[in-house]
């Protein structure tokens, strides 16, 4: 509140921000009003009242959000006087009861849109919109909160920093950026605080620099760190907001190891008739530093008169040549010592170092036929795991040191490399992988390289090869068992579910160190990591239902802390159950309620099941009513299903002799054979006779006799066999032959009416001929 005098008289009056006020005494008698605060009231015709409100981003409420309100004096609060609001977000951000003149807002503004809203306020007569007083210009400001986190510009970030640095060196400079208002409050002010990289780096809190804060990081140990930073807004006090990044530091090399021999003394063999400037040996120092920091330089201390020393630019090798010829008869045994030293110092570390070493180096010259040498024994290679098939490996190199210095042939004996893992060139010695390796398989091979003399295959050597398979983090951590999870229906907010863990089948050089992390927004379940490579998982809520879900499925993302990072997603399954006061599972199998709301998916399926196969009796029965409509072939009362022959061809009767001949139906080929056509003059003018049946009892072989010798005798018989058919009843038949052939010519003397006494199935019959006889028809 803010409290303010007016004179002449003495006012006390206790103003509540964002309203206007109108003093109860007359506007004439009315002077200037001065807050004790120094702040100035605006005094107009409409009463006094603020030039500016003040209103929170990002209102939350249903409702609309409450500004502020504009009196006039002309208001006799008799509803004449009509408030009309104009300006920035008129009518759509800000609206004006015209009535009270109360402003709202409605809907949530955010400062970072836009800060202020500048208006203008009028008062006209609500019959005759006659403006009252001119209108009045205000500002709405809006009052920034903390509702933007700090972001940085990239995800990860990348740094280096020379080893063994001083605690406090600078490394890199890494800041974030708040959209809060820079002048308002704690919203954007910014504390930096490292949460991964400790005791290795620390941070500045102001400034955001990452500083070295461990001495003596040497790189050969670890050289790769990764640093997580956050930025918290709010001053770093507690509910503000935060970002982070991850911020990849390596360690630089410089030149802090000296060169060692890893024997001092080394012993070779050469040849007599070796060739000046041949090289008889190598001999190798290791130094842990890289590029010119590890470069190296060999020579012969005092001098020699037989030998001498140059290094190998490529493989940091002191390669020890012939100077001069070697004689097995004069001098057989040499020996010098060799000096290596690094070709770059570092000031900084060169006091109480000695950035040299010395080995012993013995020749023995021979002159017996021996076997190939190799120029180490054993041979000891690192190769990472996941290299290709067909990458290179390393070189095993052999020599003959006899005199004619015979070619060599490199082999491996399969007996140690039963896997086939490994190839070798046999000219040159050099080791190549067959498959892939993993190191989480094995993590040395021990292999044997045979050498032997091409013009001379008895002369061989075997040496060892262990091959150290370099781990690369190639796995991610994973869950160490499989988990059973439920949670009770009853369960409240924050309880444990379970406890989990994760194994990694890498083996970093720091240990395991796994993170585990889920979806922030999970409604249901939240997940605490105790730092031990554990996790517990709590509920987010309580009331959990069988009937709603009976099943959660939880990602849960498992990350480790080695380089380059490897992290996968394991799926924890939770499962709802029904559980007793003291939280013992009793049963966990999804109820079924007689009077659910909805239908199961079971129940779904079923009726849809019912409703196609209804569709399917529908479909057939209509089908059979269509095939049962089709008439059949035949009406009849008698129904032969013989092979039915439909002619229409309508004859010309009984009497139509000429149209068709019925003897064409008992012997077809011999009757077509026989006719005459009647279009043309026949060639032959034989008249065709038919012989009448025998008339006299006689045997059935008679007659068929008597038919054969008749063909044969007749001219007209066509000059091919043909078969003839012939109906005869045989003389046991009592109404004789019913053969209709040769009745053509006696058709009108025969006298039908014996049929009328052959009985009713004859009835038909005698009414066809009957009914044709000369004398009825007369």
């Amino acid at each position: 509140h803010s409290t303010f005098q007016c004179s002449p008289a003495l006012q006390l009056i206790t103003l509540i921000p964002n309203l206007s006020w109108t003093f109860p005494s007359s506007a004439d008698t009315m002077i200037p009003c001065q807050l004790l605060d120094g702040k100035l009231l605006q005094r107009s015709k409409r009463g006094w009242m603020w030039n500016q409100f003040f209103l929170l981003e990002e209102y939350t409420g249903n409702d609309h959000q409450y500004v502020g309100k504009l009196h006039s004096n002309m208001d006799k609060d008799d509803g004449t006087v009509k408030y009309v609001l104009t300006g920035e977000g008129a009518g759509t951000l800000f609206l004006i009861d015209e009535k009270s003149g109360d402003i709202h807002a409605t809907k949530r503004l955010d400062r970072e849109e836009q800060a202020m809203y500048t208006l203008h306020a009028k008062v006209l007569n609500r019959f005759t919109n006659e403006e009252l007083e001119p209108d009045t210009e205000f500002n709405i400001k809006i009052h920034d909160i903390n509702d933007n986190p700090p972001k940085f510009s990239k995800e990860v970030f990348f740094a280096s920093v020379p080893e063994m640095s001083e605690v406090g060196t600078s490394v890199v400079t890494i800041t974030a950026d708040d959209a809060d208002d820079q002048t308002y409050g704690n919203s954007a002010k910014l504390v930096y605080s490292i949460l991964q990289g400790q005791p290795y780096f620390s941070v500045d809190s102001e400034n955001g620099t990452i500083k070295t804060a461990l001495p003596g990081m040497d790189r050969e140990v670890k050289e790769n760190y990764q640093v997580v930073i956050q930025a918290k807004d709010m001053a770093g006090q507690m509910g503000g907001l935060s970002g982070t990044t991850t911020v990849c530091i390596m360690l630089s090399d410089v030149n802090d190891s000296p060169p060692r021999f890893a024997n001092h003394s080394f012993r070779l063999t050469a040849a007599e008739s070796t060739v000046i400037g041949g090289a008889i040996g190598r001999i190798k120092a290791d130094d842990p530093d890289l590029g010119r920091n590890a470069e190296m330089a060999y020579s012969i201390m005092g001098g020699n008169d037989a030998f001498n020393i140059i290094t190998d630019q490529t493989t940091q090798e002191g390669v020890i040549i012939i100077k001069k010829a070697l004689d097995y008869e004069t001098k057989r045994d040499y020996e010098f010592r060799v000096e290596v030293k690094n070709t770059y110092l570092d000031a900084r570390f060169i006091h109480g170092l000695q950035f040299k070493d010395y080995a012993t180096v013995k020749v023995t010259v021979e002159d017996v036929d021996e076997p190939p040498v190799f120029t180490r024994n054993p041979y000891i290679i690192e190769v990472h795991e996941d290299t290709a098939a067909g990458s290179f490996v390393g070189v095993v190199s052999a020599r003959d040191p006899d005199a004619e210095s015979k070619l060599v042939k490199y082999s491996i004996d399969r007996h140690t490399d039963l896997e086939r893992l490994f190839n070798i060139d046999s000219v040159n010695g050099t080791i190549t992988t067959l498959k892939a390796l993993d190191r989480e398989m094995s993590k040395w091979h021990n292999i044997s390289v045979v050498a032997n003399e091409i013009n001379n295959p008895r002369q061989t050597t075997r040496v060892p090869v262990f091959i150290k398979v370099l781990d690369v983090n190639d796995n991610a951590p994973e869950f160490a068992m499989s988990y059973d999870t439920f949670v009770c229906e009853n369960v409240k907010a924050g309880q444990l579910i379970q406890t989990i863990s994760a194994v990694d089948t890498d083996e970093p050089l720091v240990g395991h160190k796994f993170v585990f992390s889920i979806n922030p927004t999970n409604p249901n379940f939240t997940i605490i990591d105790r730092e031990d490579n554990t996790a517990n998982i709590l509920t987010q809520r309580g009331g959990f239902s069988r009937r709603e879900m009976s099943l959660y499925f939880l990602p849960i993302v498992i990350s480790d802390n080695d380089y380059p990072v490897q992290s996968s997603t394991s799926t924890l399954i939770v499962r709802v159950c029904a559980c007793d006061s003291r939280g013992n599972m009793q049963s966990c199998n999804p109820e079924v309620l007689p009077f659910s709301d909805g239908l199961t998916t079971g129940a779904l399926v079923a009726i849809l099941l019912c409703v196609i196969i209804l569709l399917m009796i529908v479909v057939l029965f209509a089908a059979l009513r269509r095939q049962r409509k089709k008439e059949p072939l035949i009406i009849s009362k008698e129904d032969v299903r013989d092979n039915v022959v439909s002619y229409n061809d309508e004859g010309g009767g009984e009497e139509d002799t000429q149209a068709f001949d019925i003897g064409t139906l008992r012997n077809p080929e011999v009757m077509d054979a026989n006719k005459l056509r009647r279009d043309i003059i026949p060639e032959m003018l034989f008249p065709f006779r038919r012989t009448s049946p025998i008339k006299d009892n006689t045997d059935v072989r008679d007659f068929i006799n008597g038919r054969l010798h008749e063909n044969d005798s007749d001219p007209t018989a066509p000059p091919y066999d043909s078969l003839a058919t012939y109906a005869y009843e045989g003389s046991g038949s009592l109404a004789e032959s019913l053969s209709s052939l040769e009745s053509a010519a006696t058709e009108g003397d025969q006298d039908f009416e014996y049929l009328s006494n052959w009985g009713p199935h004859f009835k038909k019959l005698a009414e066809m001929y009957i009914g044709k006889s000369p004398d009825r028809e007369t």
